[in-house]
């Protein structure tokens, strides 16, 4: 059933009590705990998969490097609690000192898309936990049961009562009822840009602090030096998984243009290979996309591509002896334009415009002409390539030579439209305190 005001409300009454408990619970205690979520997210992998696979319609493969993430993430936030460090500083004053300490923000709200559901409520409730906060998690409505599995987990972990709570139900009233209370001191929100004003100029009222990670169109840059076998292999990889509903997904490809027809076709070539199918399919590369809105999304992105004078080179429709499901064809398009409305639009879904670029500073400046700037990839064996890029590169985070991009042990976020602060790395815990200084007198 959905959260009305009544469970709202209960909620923040408990998720004050818990915060009283929990900041009072000494470091040590906290880290064996949260620790113990780790162990015990690790024990239930084929579980957490399985929900995975059966709300979000991942493949169980994909489920599972999920859910050993959200493992990794609350094992490096168990360690992270015991190095929440203050300083002491040199006063100006032979008879002061300057003492400089960290405080839990107070009670979170975090809220969690469908896409990454357990992974993300994961960050989330992890770092709140480590710095010493209760948390009310609201999953989105489309996956409640992953992360309800998730919370579970936490309590059976030893979480005292009213530490971890979850709200499921419409998201706006959810969202609006929580951020409306004075209890709520930090809001913590992974979703589209869209939502993240809204939800920032609900905040503003209470002066709530903000972490948010909204939309993303990442550039993937491939320079004339490098091995298209592996590049492309790689471009598979972080483009297809969760069939491109992710917000780190490459979506504007843009390739040299000595290297764009040997790009392209091994693009098309291996993608014709990807199974297509039930998530709980052993060999199912693809599953479905996530909700019926998705697919109508994608598929009027498409058409919108054609008519804009795209080529298609592979699929652009749902696969044939699919009558149900949200299934559609990874698509890859040639003759884009900068201008095209795929170039501005987050595509969320398995679609691949390829273009081509002549020089360094021209691909760079068209790579940053976006709102956007969540992730960017660059594929160069020239070492001042690969620097340079990177560090011109308008984006909170940039993968060279490689797929992979969140890992628990770095800073996770973007700049620009894509919002602000970071999950993951030493720095996310500062996002969870309060600094407090004090200046005192010896004598």
């Amino acid at each position: 059933s959905k959260a009305n005001s009544k469970d709202i409300q209960a909620a923040l009454k408990s998720a004050s009590a818990g915060l009283k408990l929990w900041r009072n619970t000494s470091p040590w205690e906290r880290a064996k705990i949260i620790r113990k979520i780790s162990n015990l997210i690790r024990e239930r992998v084929d579980v957490l998969s399985k929900w995975l696979t059966l709300e979000v319609g991942k493949p169980l493969s994909e489920g599972a490097g999920e859910v050993n993430g959200a493992a990794d993430i609350f094992e490096w936030n168990s360690e992270e609690t015991k190095r929440i460090f203050g300083e002491t500083n040199q006063s100006r004053f032979p008879n002061t000192r300057i003492l400089v300490n960290y405080e839990p923000v107070g009670v979170v709200a975090a809220l969690v898309p469908w896409n990454f559901p357990i992974i993300l409520a994961s960050r989330k409730i992890s770092t709140a936990l480590a710095a010493g906060c209760s948390v009310i998690v609201k999953p989105d409505v489309i996956t409640p049961g992953c992360v309800m599995e998730l919370v579970d987990i936490c309590k059976h972990a030893g979480v005292p009562k009213g530490v971890v709570n979850l709200l499921s139900g419409d998201p706006a009233q959810v969202s609006s009822e929580l951020i409306s209370s004075d209890i709520i001191k930090k809001i913590s929100i992974t979703g589209s840009t869209r939502v993240g004003k809204l939800i920032l100029k609900q905040a503003a009222d209470k002066v709530q602090r903000v972490t948010m990670e909204l939309s993303g169109h990442s550039p993937f840059i491939v320079f004339d030096d490098v091995d298209l076998n592996k590049v492309t292999d790689m471009a598979i990889s972080a483009k297809f998984r969760n069939n491109g509903q992710v917000c780190i997904s490459p979506n504007r490809f843009y390739i040299h243009e000595s290297k764009k027809n040997e790009f392209t076709n091994l693009m098309v070539e291996k993608t014709k290979k990807l199974k297509i199918g039930n998530g709980l399919n052993k060999d199912t590369v693809l599953g479905p996309l996530t909700t019926k809105e998705r697919l109508e999304g994608v598929e009027k992105l498409v058409e919108k591509t054609k008519k804009e004078g795209a080529n298609i080179l592979l699929g652009g429709k749902r696969p044939s002896g699919f009558n149900k499901g949200y299934f559609y064809e990874p698509t890859i398009f040639d003759n884009i334009k900068d201008n095209y409305t795929i170039m501005r639009e987050e595509p969320f879904g398995p679609l691949v415009p390829i273009l081509t670029f002549k020089k360094f500073d021209e691909v760079i400046e068209r790579a940053n002409n976006n709102d956007l700037g969540l992730c960017s990839y660059i594929y160069t064996n020239n070492l001042e390539k690969a620097h340079k890029a990177s560090e011109l590169m308008e984006t909170g985070c940039v993968a060279v030579n490689t797929p992979h991009v969140a890992v628990a042990e770095a800073p996770f976020g973007g700049i620009k439209q894509t919002g602000y602060g970071r999950e993951g790395g030493s720095m996310a815990i500062k996002d969870y305190l309060n600094i407090k200084y004090t200046h005192l007198g010896i004598s």
